[in-house]
């Protein structure tokens, strides 16, 4: 993808954010953002960096994460294509309080505060569709917690090789991790060593059939009841 070519005003278009925005406003936004490609292991930004912007991944993986005062470190989301982060610190005037590092070549787009609050205040609607996206960020994380303090490992395993599945015609679905076994463990809160265990029980049950980063579910429903003996 060339980005001197991009057509930022339709993608930014596309973007639940701004979809029912009009040619000048979005084109007042791209006037205000930029693009910028990063290759693998790249930082996006550190703790403690000033927010002047938000960021919407186009292409590829962008983790976020915290160093413990150990030196362990643990992922806390996963921001995949078309999904955007750090809207909340850019708000609230402080720095970073998470790492952003890229875990693919990733093609970043970050968008201006002054940009932001520019169409802020020519139109009040804008700011709150903001906040409904900081809060769908919000109920996802509060979502995660409570699986956390309330799910076994075994059920954040499964519930996260069937999330956003929903309801399909077929009951076989294959799915791809998009990072590694290692990143996957760290945001479920779970060990490397714990998920492949899991991984493994579940593809000796029949549950599934590992080849690599591909994981092929013959039967989603039976996986979701799976309880071990």
């Amino acid at each position: 993808m060339d980005e001197r070519t991009f057509d930022l005003p339709r993608y930014l278009a596309v973007l639940p954010l701004f979809n029912d925005m009009q040619p000048a406003e979005l084109q007042r936004l791209a006037d205000g953002s930029q693009l910028r490609r990063l290759g693998r292991g790249d930082t996006v930004f550190h703790v403690g960096q000033p927010c002047e912007e938000f960021h919407v991944t186009v292409v590829g993986q962008v983790k976020l994460f915290a160093i413990s005062p150990s030196g362990q470190e643990k992922v806390i989301e996963l921001i995949g294509p078309g999904n955007s982060f750090a809207e909340a610190f850019m708000f609230i005037g402080k720095p970073y309080m998470v790492n952003a590092q890229a875990l693919t070549d990733t093609l970043l787009l970050s968008v201006g505060k002054k940009a932001v609050l520019e169409e802020i205040a020519l139109d009040p609607r804008f700011a709150l569709r903001m906040l409904a996206g900081i809060s769908r960020r919000l109920h996802g994380l509060v979502h995660d917690v409570q699986g956390y303090a309330l799910h076994s490992g075994l059920q954040r395993v499964i519930g996260y090789l069937l999330r956003d599945q929903g309801e399909t015609d077929s009951n076989s679905i294959t799915v791809s991790l998009p990072v590694s076994k290692g990143t996957i463990a760290s945001r479920l809160s779970l060990t490397p060593e714990y998920f492949s265990r899991v991984l493994h029980e579940l593809e000796a049950s029949g549950l599934i059939e590992i080849d690599k980063r591909e994981i092929r579910i013959p039967d989603a429903k039976r996986l979701a009841a799976y309880q071990p003996a």
